[in-house]
């Protein structure tokens, strides 16, 4: 099994900054695409930022320029640096990996619990 533990959500008020990270733990052979992904009250749960194993990152738009996805491969964990936050941002984040596990020829998608993000103005 594979097991995700991500930190560093909280609350701060509008501008300021935050760092999520997201570390994978388990049976794991090599990890693919490493992503956060956010849902706000009442929405869906939509693409923040995601990182190819080559280094190749993807945003959405209303993110970019003020978020950066970086990752440690040794480590087997995903960042997530949030500068200029803005109350719009508040929402539950969450990680998400492609994990290929040792004897397996296919990629398994595993989700993290969640962490909080509260920006106030």
């Amino acid at each position: 099994q594979v097991q995700l533990v991500e930190s560093g959500g909280g609350s701060v008020q509008s501008g300021g900054s935050l760092r999520l990270s997201c570390v994978a733990s388990g049976s794991i052979s090599s990890i693919n695409t490493m992503g956060w992904y956010r849902q706000a009250p009442g929405k869906e749960r939509d693409l923040v930022a995601r990182i190819w194993s080559d280094g190749t990152t993807n945003y959405a738009d209303s993110v970019k320029d003020r978020f950066t996805i970086s990752r440690d491969n040794a480590k087997n964990t995903v960042f997530l640096q949030m500068n200029s936050l803005k109350p719009e941002d508040t929402a539950v984040y969450y990680c998400r990996v492609s994990v290929r596990r040792y004897y397996s020829s296919t990629n398994n998608v595993y989700w993290g619990q969640g962490t909080q993000v509260t920006v106030s103005s």
